[in-house]
């Protein structure tokens, strides 16, 4: 049986790199891509929507748990069988999708979890040094093989 594979964008000011994320996604590793906006004040919408983005929009910010929560009940609406949340502002790249998605459709995994810092692409994806520090420091491991 076929499983559906809907990536969720949960989106805040992302007009700058939500292109640049849609054009990097194998669109044939994914029947649908779904970007909920939470009140965002630039022109993220109207990016999304030319791009042919399915767009939910929050009318004001309501947080990054609420923008999550909307993302995966509107997955699930439109039949869901795998979520991938990928971040519109282009600090994950949607480049190794695919193959994270082998994973879970062969039942090799239950979740697979990306890493902002592994790739080295952090700060070119706008990560604050401080954001990349607390990564490393809460990732450390010094005993592990990779």
């Amino acid at each position: 049986m076929k499983k559906k594979v809907v990536v969720v964008m949960p989106a805040y000011n992302a007009s700058k790199t939500v292109e640049k994320t849609y054009n990097d996604i194998n669109k044939e590793a994914v029947d649908d891509i779904l970007l909920v906006d939470d009140g965002s004040y630039d022109d993220t919408i109207e990016k999304a929507k030319k791009l042919g983005i399915k767009v939910i929009a929050h009318h004001k910010n309501m947080g990054y748990g609420a923008n999550s929560k909307t993302c995966y009940t509107e997955a699930l609406k439109i039949g869901a069988d795998i979520i991938v949340a990928l971040h519109p502002d282009y600090q994950y790249s949607p480049r190794h999708l695919d193959k994270m998605v082998e994973l879970l459709k062969k039942g090799e995994a239950d979740v697979v979890l990306a890493s902002r810092i592994l790739g080295g692409g952090a700060f070119q994806g706008g990560m604050p040094i401080y954001k990349y520090l607390g990564n490393l420091l809460l990732n450390f491991r010094p005993y592990a093989k990779f």
